[in-house]
């Protein structure tokens, strides 16, 4: 062990305490720091020169980062993503210099799923449309747009991890008459039928992304696989907005190729608010807060801090995700 008291530097504020980082990270022996890039690279690599431990949320952590952690050896090193994705972490970097990469992937299972349930509800029943019109005083009980009854139609998951199944859990109620998943590394329950991206996007009504961001995930749905889709389809996606081209998805959707779309996370956060999407009314759109109850908060700065101290205390992170 380091003569020195281990560092644990988080670069990225916004929670309203970090009580929890302070009392489990003191017990570890470690001292913890908050220094705030908002999401400067540069910035980072100074924020975390000499720390041992970083817990990220969406600051970036590149190469120059991972190499001004601290050279000793006595002190185990590692990023730790306030979060599920990594794609903000330099991971060949890392491993190239023996610093685990961790997340928090079973955090916030039940908050996402719900989301997705409700973007998916919101976009069907045209919930934006009609509190629109109520509000400004227009009261009609006629069809303003067309909306399609859910029982019997085919629900479609793109990735089948903690929070896909969580959603097929909820939207059972609604009575589906087929769930097709894409994802060929999972266990299917009974019922639900293995296919391939494609034939997913030619048969399901409703498409629900639930697959990590990768360089082979980077607009999965693009033009090509919207021009597959049902006009009857919805578009759910909350978790990576890189996994959609936003331009195809527009296109889609204005020419009325799409019966509508619930984003709540996009490729560049925050979004341009001028992209000509956001004018269309069969679009319903959140801030990337999915993930989000006090709860959910709770737990996740708590298991955050848990991996800190556990890579302090000699042990490989739970959620070790670049091993060397």
């Amino acid at each position: 062990m380091s003569a020195e008291q281990p560092l644990v530097v988080a670069i990225d504020d916004g929670y309203a305490s970090y009580d929890q980082e302070e009392a489990l990270l003191a017990a570890a022996g470690a001292r913890f720091v908050l220094r705030p890039v908002r999401g400067s690279a540069e910035a980072a690599v100074e924020a975390v020169r000499g720390a041992h431990i970083v817990l990220v949320r969406e600051s970036p952590v590149p190469r120059p980062a991972i190499e001004a952690l601290a050279s000793d050896h006595g002190v185990a090193r590692a990023v730790i993503r306030y979060g599920i994705g990594v794609d903000n972490i330099d991971q060949q970097a890392a491993r190239e210099r023996h610093v685990f990469v961790a997340n928090v992937p079973d955090y916030g299972t039940d908050e996402v799923s719900s989301q997705a349930v409700a973007l998916l509800l919101a976009v069907n029943r045209r919930l934006l449309l009609h509190d629109r019109e109520v509000r400004a005083g227009r009261w009609s009980t006629g069809v303003l747009k067309p909306m399609l009854r859910l029982r019997g139609r085919t629900l479609g998951l793109v990735g089948y991890g903690r929070i896909a199944r969580m959603t097929h859990e909820k939207l059972a109620g609604f009575g589906f008459g087929r769930v097709l998943v894409h994802d060929p590394r999972a266990a299917l329950p009974a019922g639900a039928e293995a296919c391939d991206l494609d034939t997913l996007c030619r048969e399901a009504d409703v498409i629900s992304l639930h697959a990590p961001l990768t360089p082979a995930t980077h607009h999965l749905i693009d033009a090509r696989r919207l021009a597959l889709m049902r006009p009857s389809a919805v578009l759910v996606n909350t978790a990576r907005g890189g996994l959609v081209d936003l331009d195809a998805l527009h296109a889609a959707l204005a020419e009325g190729r799409l019966l509508g779309a619930g984003l709540d996370v996009f490729e560049r956060e925050p979004p341009d608010p001028r992209h000509p999407l956001f004018a269309l009314d069969n679009v319903v759109v959140t801030n990337h807060i999915g993930w989000y109850s006090e709860e959910a908060m709770r737990d996740l700065q708590r298991k955050a801090a848990e991996e800190a101290a556990r890579v302090l205390g000699g042990q490989p992170p739970l959620h070790w995700l670049n091993p060397w």
